[in-house]
């Protein structure tokens, strides 16, 4: 998919952000520091992570700007509330920086903190694909936790199987 326009990038995004949301409200408000083993993401940890990569990777890089990326610990936000706080302020932050981008910077070459140069829109593609594999990773979380969650999008596969034609 190749992003042509600010707007429809935006528009986008905001549909992959909503799915990442529901799942996000399922964490349980006293698991938010949760993690599956020792040394790895818990729950609050990814969530800061999506933010600040959001925010002070993508949303800087796409400017022609190097990353600012702060990490993703406690320093940022600490607690539920302020997890979430922070979670939807660097979205919005960063929704303002690509709704302002010219078709130009869209086409323009960035360069990554990896050092490689991209194409913007190919880089802000990339984004999408980072949260959704972080937001897979609550999915596990959670399904670890045996926390019921939302289907993806709208139906469960047992609800597909069941509305799907024998072949």
């Amino acid at each position: 998919m190749e992003i042509t326009s600010a707007a429809g990038f935006a528009d986008y995004f905001e549909n992959i952000r909503a799915r990442t949301a529901r799942v996000i409200a399922c964490i349980p408000r006293d698991r938010f520091d949760w993690a599956p083993a020792a040394g790895k993401f818990s729950f609050a940890d990814i969530v800061r992570h999506i933010a600040a990569t959001e925010r002070f990777m993508w949303a800087e890089n796409v400017q022609g700007k190097p990353s600012r990326y702060p990490g993703h610990g406690r320093e940022l936000a600490d607690g539920p509330d302020a997890v979430l706080a922070y979670f939807d302020r660097c979205h919005a932050e960063s929704l303002a920086i690509f709704a302002s981008l010219t078709p130009g910077q869209l086409t323009a070459k960035v360069r990554t903190p990896g050092g490689a140069s991209i194409t913007a829109w190919k880089w802000l593609r990339a984004m999408t694909e980072h949260e959704v594999h972080h937001r897979g990773q609550i999915y596990l979380m959670l399904g670890l936790l045996g926390v019921e969650t939302p289907p993806l999008y709208g139906l469960t596969s047992e609800q597909v199987k069941e509305r799907s034609t024998a072949h």
